[in-house]
């Protein structure tokens, strides 16, 4: 027990002064939540993923959750998961709407979240029911600092 307590010590030190790359890549052109998804609007679609820095921190991304085509999301809520061979984390949703599309590539292919969290790993497409969630979302530079905040917290 003592070995895991000083284990876990020393993982949570080397974390927060040993940083093993740069800081997690943040797009200009997308909205950030607080729960650590993007979401990039063009018209009435919002693609949904998980950002680079919520990757990074969940390590090797084994299992996604995706709900079904046709399902309402609603912002803020819980719409699947992201399992990872540390933790598994749900998938919140930056905005209202219903799903219109699944990434089906991740059911076989996981992996696509860590090495592609902002094109190949998107998990949904949402049809929005309005624009009103977009204003309560982050944009790139305070999104940045939100995770550089969390970061120093830990």
């Amino acid at each position: 027990m003592a070995t895991s307590l000083w284990a876990t010590r020393a993982a949570s030190y080397l974390r927060i002064n040993v940083p093993c790359r740069g800081f997690a890549t943040v797009l200009k052109d997308l909205k950030y939540a607080d729960s650590h998804e993007w979401v990039r609007v063009e018209g009435k679609s919002a693609t949904v993923g998980i950002t680079d820095h919520a990757q990074d921190h969940l390590g090797e991304v084994v299992y996604v959750e995706l709900p079904e085509e046709g399902s309402k999301v609603e912002r803020g809520a819980s719409f699947g998961a992201v399992e990872s061979v540390k933790a598994t984390s749900d998938v919140n949703s930056p905005v209202s709407g219903k799903v219109v599309e699944v990434n089906t590539k991740l059911s076989g292919s996981p992996g696509l979240v860590n090495v592609s969290p902002y094109e190949d790993g998107w998990i949904i497409k949402v049809e929005l029911e309005d624009d009103s969630d977009l204003p309560c979302l982050m944009d790139p530079d305070r999104y940045t600092k939100f995770c550089e905040e969390e970061d120093a917290s830990h």
